[in-house]
């Protein structure tokens, strides 16, 4: 009992602590010809007069996926696991069936569906990025018929939307040949990166299993290079608690080029690169981060540490100037970058060029810093003073 009244004043307080930064919002749309309430979260920090960026997650069926989803942006982007986010919840309870319900047998989208697509696209993505600060990357979460509905964003000649969420999705007895329509290999042409994840669970019945099973074998044979397809399997006897896992772990892939190099990205991507590409690997993944989440993060040190073996082992350490360099550039009171440079010119048998260059860098270290006398070794090492 005890515990359970702990973990509710824990969630009442985070919800708490977001909920400050929620503005609701009636839009009057002119494809609806209603008016619709959303929901936007602004992420703490959010400075409109700022010269930052956020990317943007519309959340359907906001009245359960809205706080779920915001309260894992939360805590991804205070783990450094993904950028903070803009959520726009979409409320759809009375509206449900008219906004998603869709042809089972064709898959055809109704009049008022296509009408409801319409206004996402057109009035509430138009609305929020004409209003704040987000980045080009889009995310769309759905739900069901409205994890369904947000597969319709890949017909568009010009991508809108980066990451699809379909959780626990209901489709079309023709999904494959919608899919197959869209020709989705025209994304390699694309120069963006594009997320598609689509969870099975074994809450649902067998013939949606099967359904969806064979869908995510279709989807895993497209084969596209930015077009990144994650099938996941959610072991589970609740189709509620398959939401709930569902979202984090989507967040997992969808972001995962945000954080820091993990063992798994290095054996994949870095591991057997020659120093040159390994330098360049970094760059370009930060660049990625800066363009599609607005984030300007320099480079994390424990990616630069993550490719430093490589730069120093391979090529007999040739790169190790262009690296010292590298990190010169970027972070200009750190010792890193000469320390690097140090080791090219003592490994060159330059140690005039390396004692200045340790010599430099150890005058940038507090003396109170722990490795600090473990850096002084290298002017000691040298014959310097």
């Amino acid at each position: 009992m005890i515990k359970k009244s702990l973990l509710l004043i824990f969630i009442f307080f985070c919800v708490f602590g977001y909920s400050q930064k929620i503005i609701s919002k009636k839009i009057t749309s002119d494809f609806l010809e209603d008016t619709r309430e959303i929901k936007i979260y602004l992420p703490e920090g959010y400075d409109p007069d700022a010269d930052k960026n956020y990317p943007l997650a519309i959340v359907l069926d906001a009245e359960y996926l809205f706080d779920a989803y915001v309260g894992n942006a939360v805590l991804f982007a205070a783990k450094d696991k993904a950028p903070k986010q803009i959520v726009v919840g979409i409320n759809m309870a009375k509206t449900r069936k008219k906004d998603t319900y869709f042809d089972l047998n064709s898959g055809n989208l109704t009049v008022s569906n296509k009408m409801f697509y319409d206004f996402l696209k057109n009035e509430v993505i138009y609305y929020v990025e004409a209003n704040y600060k987000t980045s080009p990357f889009i995310s769309i979460v759905g739900n069901g018929t409205s994890a369904n509905l947000i597969t319709s964003f890949l017909s568009e000649n010009s991508p809108l939307i980066n990451a699809y969420i379909c959780i626990n999705a209901t489709y079309s007895e023709a999904i494959l040949n919608q899919m197959a329509g869209y020709e989705l290999a025209r994304l390699k042409k694309e120069d963006n990166t594009f997320y598609f994840y689509n969870n099975n669970s074994t809450s649902f019945s067998n013939a949606k299993q099967t359904k969806i099973a064979g869908f995510q074998k279709s989807m895993s044979n497209l084969n596209i290079s930015n077009f990144n397809v994650i099938n996941d399997i959610i072991e589970t006897e609740s189709s509620v608690s398959a939401l709930s896992e569902a979202i984090p772990r989507a967040l997992t892939k969808v972001f995962e080029i945000y954080s820091a190099i993990s063992k798994e990205e290095f054996d994949k991507n870095v591991k057997n690169l020659e120093p040159l590409d390994a330098i360049s690997y970094l760059e370009n993944k930060y660049l990625d981060i800066e363009f599609l989440f607005g984030s300007n993060l320099g480079i994390r040190e424990q990616d630069i540490y993550a490719v430093e073996k490589i730069v120093i082992e391979k090529e007999n350490g040739d790169q190790l100037l262009n690296f010292g360099r590298m990190i010169l550039k970027l972070y200009p009171t750190s010792p890193l970058g000469d320390y690097y440079m140090g080791r090219y010119y003592e490994e060159g048998q330059n140690r005039r060029k390396a004692l200045k260059h340790y010599k430099i860098g150890y005058g940038k270290m507090d003396p109170a810093d722990p490795n600090a006398d473990a850096f002084y070794e290298n002017i000691l090492r040298i014959g310097g003073q």
